[in-house]
């Protein structure tokens, strides 16, 4: 149970850059809807090896994405409860149940949400169910069911509501089947509100293979989910040959890789997205693995798309190339990340990128590091633009009860330095202090009334929050 939640001590979410002309998702950091939220995952299912590919995908407008990932709708994300707008909406109270009821896993989560002036956020009864159960050895069927009392998206006053069945079927050690049937009801829209999918996966260690059909109609409106883009008909295959060289003890496995994605607008059947990719990589004994990934894109752009800058990319079918080299630092040793770099054709221009992510440095057992970069420099006849993001997150332990969290980002995108530092200490067991400190500046050099890039404070904040456990 909860009332009057507060999230002070949550870590800020780490910015990204987006070059794509879709909706980017951000994780779940808040532990109270982190908590047994296992239960409400929908249609997940796929092998040890399913989503661990050579290959990245642009799924529409040039930014790369995981392999074969990110186009199927989240039914259920809870960020979508207490923000709006990118305003934080006060949640007054609820409750959350998991657990088993017979063969049945259960899940259940009501939130009630109060209002704010700034996004218009009305006052919001948030309500989710979910009911899963195993089957054969290692499948299981379920049913979810969402509603929010205020709909945001109607063509009237009522309640958004979305009705799911999923099924995750697996066969043998390397063989699963992913299906599932939704459907949703938004007050003033009627007709075209489905969405299904029906997806083959042999995740094997020598050979792999994907296959899936997607579709998610133009009035689908999850107003409690992500949906990263809408009305599409989606076909996608790819095929993996990954052997094991026992000639060459350097090498741990080579990876071969290809991929066909294929996208139409689910109403009028227009191509809109396609993509083919081959890739290739290869990890060594040293879990160290490089790899190079060609991709060969056609995007259709049904209306006007700005990507950065002033550049506006006009209404039109496109078609461009590119190839992306990436290198992975085993992750025992001291210095770990993944570094890329990408170059050729974007839209009708180019582009080119450098990125280091997932880095870790340990520069002591206590201290270490965590840096992210990203620099893109694109460049079209409607203009160029460049984009950089700067994001470092620094830990120290005290003891295994008392840490210290900071994370500095600089976006050139928002013109923006943030930083969130966080004290956390575990006085008794369960139960903790948390002293943080946030605040955003504006880093534009241009601004004739601003003498510092690094004085224009937007906002600042210092909390410090105590958690008490009482056990029974």
């Amino acid at each position: 149970l909860t009332y009057n939640t507060d999230f002070a001590q949550v870590e800020v979410d780490e910015q990204q850059v987006n070059l794509t002309r879709f909706s980017v998702f951000f994780p779940e950091k808040r532990e109270f809807f982190l908590e047994g939220r296992g239960i409400f995952d929908f249609a997940r299912g796929g092998g040890p090896n399913a989503r661990d590919s050579a290959l990245r995908q642009i799924g529409g407008g040039g930014g790369r994405s995981s392999f074969g990932s990110g186009n199927a709708p989240t039914l259920f994300y809870s960020r979508r409860i207490g923000l709006q707008g990118g305003a934080v909406v006060p949640l007054v109270g609820g409750g959350r149940v998991t657990g088993k009821v017979g063969d049945f896993d259960v899940g259940a989560l009501n939130i009630q949400t109060g209002a704010e002036r700034v996004s218009g956020a009305e006052s919001t009864n948030f309500a989710v169910v979910r009911v899963k159960r195993d089957i054969l050895r290692r499948s299981a069927v379920g049913g979810l069911f969402t509603n929010r009392s205020v709909s945001v998206a109607g063509e009237g006053a009522g309640a958004n509501r979305v009705f799911g069945a999923d099924a995750t079927l697996a066969f043998y050690d390397n063989v699963s089947l992913v299906s599932y049937f939704a459907r949703t009801q938004t007050p003033g829209i009627e007709g075209r509100d489905t969405s299904y999918q029906g997806q083959f996966i042999y995740a094997g260690d020598l050979y792999g293979l994907t296959a899936e059909h997607l579709v998610v109609e133009d009035d689908f409106i999850p107003e409690v989910g992500f949906l990263r883009r809408d009305n599409f008909r989606r076909s996608y295959a790819s095929g993996r040959f990954s052997p094991r060289p026992q000639s060459i003890e350097a090498i741990r496995q080579f990876r071969l890789e290809a991929s066909y994605d294929y996208i139409l607008t689910a109403d009028t059947g227009i191509l809109e997205t396609k993509q083919t990719q081959v890739g290739f990589s290869t990890e060594f004994e040293t879990s160290d693995r490089v790899g190079m990934t060609f991709a060969d894109n056609y995007e259709f752009l049904v209306e006007p798309f700005e990507p950065g800058g002033d550049v506006i990319l006009p209404v039109g079918g496109y078609g461009f190339r590119d190839v992306e080299a990436t290198y992975s630092v085993g992750a025992q040793r001291r210095l770990t990340g993944i570094v890329t770099v990408r170059a050729g054709e974007y839209f009708d221009g180019n582009i080119r990128s450098i990125g280091f992510s997932r880095g870790r440095v340990a520069l002591t057992p206590e201290l270490s590091v965590e840096p992210t970069l990203s620099v893109n420099w694109i460049d079209t006849p409607q203009g160029s633009f460049r984009t950089d993001l700067l994001v470092s997150r620094v830990t120290y332990t005290f003891s295994p009860r008392m840490f210290f969290g900071g994370l500095i980002q600089y976006n050139s995108g928002t013109d923006t330095v943030s930083t969130n530092l966080r004290l956390r200490w575990e006085y008794s067991p369960g139960s903790e202090i948390f002293v943080v400190y946030t605040e955003d500046r504006d880093s534009d050099p241009l601004r004739p009334d601003r003498f510092d890039r690094f004085t224009a404070l937007r906002n600042r904040g210092l909390v410090v929050k105590v958690n008490r456990l009482f056990r029974f």
